[in-house]
C-alpha cells in the first residue's frame, strides 16, 4: 500500500432505517453506534434503538443486531426479532437502557460491553458499562452480573459509556468516554465527556489510564465520543466524534468525524483534517456524521456511521478510497 495526505472515504449510503421495521414495538426510531461481527455469509450489525416514548414522553433504549450479506452489504438478510439484553431490574445501572454496544469474540462465545444507563433526578441520566457474554454466535446476550465492570470513580464520577473493546498483544484495551462536566446550556444540563482507555488482562479486571487521550480542538468543552481504533502498518488509528457543547442538535455545532494516530495506544496525535469524511450537502448525512466504526472485508475497508439527529433514521457506509499510511 501507498502512503496518503489524508484518509479519502466514498460515501456509498444509507443501508438501514429503522422506520421500515413495521412489526417490532420495541425497534421503531434510531439505529445508533453500529459495531460489526463478522461470518463466513454475512456481517452482523450491532446498534441501539428505541421504542416509542411513554405517556410522559420518556425514552428507553434497547440493542439489536441486522445480518448483512457479505456480497451486498445492502442487502439486509434478517433483523433480531428480540433485542439482544433485557432492561435492568429496578434501581439497576442499566433499567432503561442499554446503548451502545461493542462486541468481540473470545474463543467459542462472543463479549459484550455495553453502555447501562439509568434516569436521574437533577440531570437526565448516568451511565457505566457492563459486560454480557452469547453462546449462540451473536444472537442473545447473558449479563455476567447485575452491576457494571465499569463505573464511576474519583477521578471519572459519572457517564462511563461508549465502550469500544479491542484486543492487541494478548491485552484488553477498552476505550470509552467519560463525564468531565455537566453544563448549563439555556436551562437545560448538558454531558462534556472525553474519550478514555482501560487495560485488562481478562476482560473483567480494568486498570483505568485516568487521562483524557484526545486533545480538545474546537472548544474547552468539546464532547468526544465513540473511539474506533485498528492497527495498520506500525501505528494505531482512531476515527471518533465530536460536536459542540452548545447548539449541537443540528448543523451548526453538531457531531463531526475526527481523527488521530499513536504508537503506544495512550499517545495520541489528533489531525481531523485527515479524516476524509463530513456532512453532505443535502440528505439524511447533511447535518452531522458521528459514531464511526471500521471494519475490512475482502481486501477493503468500510466506515459505518450515523447522519442527522444521530442515526434517528439510520446508519450508513463508506468505503476507503485511499490507502493506509
Amino acid at each position: 500500500m501507498n502512503s496518503f495526505d489524508s484518509f479519502r472515504w466514498k460515501k456509498l449510503g444509507k443501508v438501514f432505517n429503522p422506520k421500515n421495521i413495521t412489526n417490532r414495538n420495541w425497534l421503531t426510531e434510531y439505529a445508533q453506534a453500529p459495531a460489526t461481527l463478522v461470518f463466513d455469509d454475512f456481517i452482523r450489525v450491532y446498534f441501539s434503538c428505541r421504542p416509542a416514548p411513554d405517556e410522559k414522553g420518556q425514552y428507553v433504549s434497547y440493542s439489536a443486531w441486522l445480518d448483512l450479506d457479505r456480497s451486498n452489504l445492502f442487502k439486509i438478510i434478517q433483523v433480531a426479532e428480540h433485542p439482544i439484553l433485557n432492561l435492568g431490574s429496578c434501581g439497576s445501572f442499566d433499567e432503561f437502557g442499554t446503548y451502545p454496544v461493542s462486541v468481540i469474540r473470545d474463543g467459542k462465545l462472543v463479549r459484550a460491553y455495553y453502555a447501562g444507563w439509568t434516569r436521574c433526578e437533577s440531570v437526565p441520566f448516568n451511565v457505566s458499562i457492563g459486560v454480557a457474554l452469547s453462546e449462540d454466535d451473536g444472537v442473545s446476550f447473558k449479563k455476567i452480573g447485575k452491576g457494571p465492570v465499569l463505573s464511576y470513580t474519583l477521578e471519572e464520577p459519572f457517564i462511563l459509556s461508549g465502550p469500544k473493546v479491542r484486543r492487541f498483544n494478548n491485552v484488553w484495551y477498552l476505550f470509552y468516554i467519560a463525564g468531565s462536566k455537566w453544563k448549563l446550556v439555556s436551562g437545560r444540563p448538558e454531558p462534556v465527556y472525553k474519550i478514555r482507555l482501560a487495560t485488562s488482562e481478562d476482560g473483567l479486571n480494568w486498570r483505568k489510564l485516568n487521562k483524557d487521550l484526545i486533545d480538545s480542538r474546537i472548544e474547552d468543552d468539546e464532547a468526544q465520543a465513540s473511539p474506533d481504533v485498528f492497527f495498520y502498518d506500525g501505528q494505531y488509528h482512531m476515527f471518533f466524534c465530536y460536536r459542540q457543547s452548545r447548539n449541537f442538535r443540528g448543523k451548526s455545532g453538531g457531531y463531526r468525524i475526527g481523527y488521530a494516530k499513536s504508537e503506544n495506544l495512550v499517545d495520541w496525535i489528533r489531525d481531523d483534517s485527515k479524516a476524509g469524511i463530513d456532512v453532505s450537502e443535502d440528505g439524511w448525512d447533511s447535518e452531522m456524521v458521528s459514531y464511526p466504526h471500521v471494519f475490512e472485508l475482502e481486501g477493503k475497508i468500510y466506515m459505518a456511521y450515523l447522519g442527522n439527529q444521530v442515526g434517528r433514521y439510520g446508519f450508513g457506509l463508506a468505503e476507503l478510497e485511499s490507502d493506509l499510511a
